[in-house]
């Protein structure tokens, strides 16, 4: 006996539901349509009840495991609208509609320093912080090298930080001498990536002799200022922020050359 065939409206097992895109990104509706009988349905897309049709930038795929997908790439504002997937076969059709969302264009700029790093020095035990400004859309990632090293992680004496207007900084606590060195900072986005380098200078802290009575004020023989100047020497910057500057003045026991 002729087996009857029996038709069944099909329906949908998956739906996407209502999507939001970039401006240029890439877009994919996926859905699957199942029948308990045949014939497997035809399905067809529409956009604002008008049918779409496969070109360039629309594609129309279908995966073995039953799922249709319909793929834009890049997505325009003439892509916003209401999408609408209908399943049919002999026994009917089933449809679902979604709202596509095309959200402007994200602006991108490359990072820029505002404020560049600047060669600093400091005394071996205190605090040094190495900073700078860059601006950039979207926010740029950081990253910290010490001459060929990369700064990955914080550690209680040496800290990376950021903050939400752009200012950078690394923060060394108690510098010693193996902190001396150039260092970079990059930062990178989708549009660029930049770079800005300095070094760092850890001066060996004079000792001062107990001050326990009135110290003299001995003037520096010639040649040990000028030794100082050819090293380069910073010399404010090796005394202690909170001690006095020493005067250098003659010292009384010296005799002047009218007297010899």
């Amino acid at each position: 006996e002729p087996i009857q065939e029996r038709f069944f409206r099909p329906h949908f097992l998956q739906a996407p539901g209502d999507l939001t895109v970039q401006e240029g990104k890439l877009c994919r509706m996926d859905c699957k349509a199942s029948v308990s009988g045949l014939p497997t349905p035809d399905l067809s897309w529409q956009l604002n009840g008008r049918p779409i049709r496969p070109d360039s930038s629309h594609k129309m795929l279908v995966r073995e495991n039953g799922v249709h997908s319909l793929i834009i790439e890049p997505v325009t504002s003439r892509d916003a609208g209401i999408y609408t997937c209908i399943a049919s076969n002999r026994a009917g059709e089933n449809t679902f509609s979604l709202e596509l969302t095309v959200a402007a264009k994200e602006v991108q700029k490359a990072p820029v320093f505002i404020e560049k790093l600047q060669n600093t020095g400091v005394t071996e035990g205190f605090p040094v912080r190495l900073e700078c400004r860059i601006s950039g859309e979207p926010s740029p990632q950081i990253f910290w090298k010490k001459e060929n090293e990369s700064l990955t992680y914080n550690t209680d004496r040496v800290s990376m930080h950021q903050d939400n207007y752009g200012y950078i900084c690394l923060l060394i606590q108690g510098a010693t001498k193996e902190d001396a060195g150039w260092y970079t900072v990059s930062a990178k986005n989708e549009a660029g990536i930049v770079s800005c380098t300095a070094r760092l200078d850890v001066y060996t802290q004079w000792q001062q002799p107990p001050q326990t009575t009135k110290p003299k004020k001995v003037r520096p023989s010639a040649s040990r200022y000028a030794a100082l100047c050819d090293q380069g020497l910073d010399i404010r910057a090796a005394f202690q922020p909170e001690a006095n500057p020493v005067h250098l003045t003659v010292q009384p026991g010296l005799v002047e050359s009218d007297d010899l």
